[in-house]
């Protein structure tokens, strides 16, 4: 295995690890998208757990290092199609409170834009 700095994440078993955990989310959130929609609704586990690990991989995508996989961009648009159409149609059953739903909804759309732009990115 190679190493090419001192950093943590500079050597060939760093960028192994990293290409697994971050294929770990992917096939998470690849996983509940195909899943029930059920399980995508504000409430339930993956509609909370679906962002999370969106900004996770944001959050190890923006430091850009190697092995750090992020999904196309085609991907992630249909991903933040399928759950915004899911959130749509059934935030207002859950009776939010006044300016949480616009507060979350534009927090929901920038996490998926975000990660959208790390693949745009990462096309080019």
């Amino acid at each position: 295995m190679g190493t090419w700095g001192k950093g943590n994440f500079d050597s060939d078993a760093a960028a192994d690890h990293l290409s697994d955990i971050t294929g770990r989310l992917v096939s998470e959130i690849e996983e509940a998208m195909a899943g029930d929609p059920v399980g995508l609704e504000p409430d339930e586990y993956w509609g909370v757990a679906v962002p999370c690990n969106v900004e996770l991989l944001c959050l190890i995508g923006e430091q850009h290092h190697v092995g750090a996989r992020v999904p196309e961009t085609a991907v992630v648009e249909d991903w933040k199609k399928t759950f915004m159409d899911v959130w749509e149609r059934t935030i207002d059953g859950l009776e939010p409170t006044a300016g949480h739903k616009e507060e979350r909804r534009t927090e929901l759309i920038r996490t998926f834009d975000r990660l959208a732009a790390l693949a745009v990115e990462n096309e080019g």
